[in-house]
């Protein structure tokens, strides 16, 4: 053997051990202050390309603006194509609707609607990949598409009194009418407690409208897991609402400011229908835009990192999809700056923005991609984020 061969043995060696390291060995550390690494099974590997079609591969494929049009999800009329939020498709590469107000005339309209949109989608605007497509149907005062073809669904106080898979059995056929109306994810369940039937009286977001699934965390929870399995079986996304929760607060964020939660702790028993919720597998958890005094008491819980990332992504472990509340039009947070409120968002770990209102687009659109353009840290937001909702759409048969 020559001098130089234990040398080159040596070297292949080396080699060999950077190439067979684990997942997690590979994954490069995250930066301080950003939200926890994700799971093993989502790092980056060294030595293998994503599979042609995965949400990495679209992910690559993809130009900076059509990434920052993934993460905004814009309003249209439930009934009616709203010409701007169809021009955004293609200007701003937007990547998401919501499907707004009612719908009385049965499935017709919205699928009109739904399908129109997506045949807006194309290689130039979102890279190939189909819209989320989303609605309010909870039930009760809250169901934005009724008529023929959809049940008349009752309020969650009411569905929290069947059984768990009576309620499943229903969500399921539930999803089946939303997805012949073209709706792929539902923001609902409401996982919000109210303490009781008197507080519900002085709890102008969810109690009001009986949203709750009933007055204590347990049946909450055990109903909303009926309810994100149900709509699952039906092959509808759903979305977990409102983290950390607004059944203790006095005021509805979309029509004053100031809204403070002034009980919830990071550890609270009113985080059990949340957890548990993620634990079943539910794809997207909405954040709340109040404050949270015993959590972070200088920021909106979905400008917070701290109860994105701390609480919702470290504790509950959730690493699905972290969808904001309305940020065009709410009064929570009418004092921020229009792109600064999507910046925040993103910044404190969020990924989809939602705005019901189309002319709110422009600025937000325009403020996370100049950031993401002018900063490393934030434009590697932006990819996780962008792959995160990638990875759901992946899951609906989008891509």
């Amino acid at each position: 053997m020559s001098r130089s061969a234990p040398l080159a043995l040596a070297a292949l060696t080396a080699v060999a051990a950077v190439l067979t390291a684990s997942p997690a060995q590979a994954h490069a550390p995250v930066a301080e202050g950003g939200p926890p690494p994700q799971r093993v099974h989502h790092a980056v590997t060294l030595h293998r390309e994503p599979p042609k079609g995965s949400p990495r591969a679209v992910l690559a494929r993809m130009s900076l603006p059509q990434k920052v049009g993934q993460l905004f999800m814009v309003g249209t009329p439930a009934d009616e194509v709203d010409a701007r939020t169809r021009g955004q498709i293609g200007r701003y590469h937007v990547g998401n609707v919501i499907l707004t107000g009612r719908s009385y005339d049965g499935v017709r309209d919205p699928r009109r609607v739904s399908r129109t949109m997506q045949q807006q989608v194309t290689r130039r605007t979102t890279a190939g990949v189909d819209l989320l497509v989303a609605a309010d149907q909870e039930g009760g005062q809250v169901q934005v598409l009724q008529g023929s073809g959809f049940d008349d669904m009752p309020t969650a106080l009411v569905q929290g009194t069947w059984s768990p898979a009576t309620l499943r059995a229903h969500a399921r056929t539930w999803a089946g009418q939303l997805r012949r109306a073209g709706v792929n994810l539902d923001l609902a369940p409401v996982a919000d407690t109210v303490p009781s039937r008197r507080a519900a009286r002085h709890n102008p977001p969810i109690g009001r409208y009986d949203r709750e699934l009933g007055f204590t965390p347990r049946r909450v929870a055990s109903h909303a897991v009926a309810l994100v399995r149900g709509l699952a079986a039906g092959g509808v996304g759903a979305t977990v609402k409102h983290f950390p929760g607004l059944g203790r607060v006095h005021a509805n964020t979309d029509t004053h400011a100031g809204v403070t939660d002034r009980v919830t702790t990071r550890h609270d028993a009113y985080l059990r229908p949340f957890a548990r919720a993620v634990d079943a597998g539910a794809p997207a958890v909405m954040m709340s835009t109040a404050i949270y005094a015993r959590l972070d008491p200088g920021r909106p819980a979905a400008f917070s990192p701290y109860v994105v990332g701390t609480m919702l992504r470290g504790d509950l472990g959730f690493d699905g999809v972290v969808v904001s509340d309305d940020l065009g039009g709410a009064a929570q947070v009418a004092r921020v700056p229009m792109g600064q409120r999507a910046t925040r968002f993103l910044a404190a770990g969020g990924d989809l923005v939602l705005t019901v209102h189309p002319e709110t687009l422009p600025a937000m659109y325009g403020a996370v991609l100049t950031r993401a353009r002018d900063h490393a840290a934030f434009r590697a937001l932006v990819d996780g984020a962008a792959l995160r909702i990638l990875r759901a759409k992946d899951d609906r048969g989008l891509l």
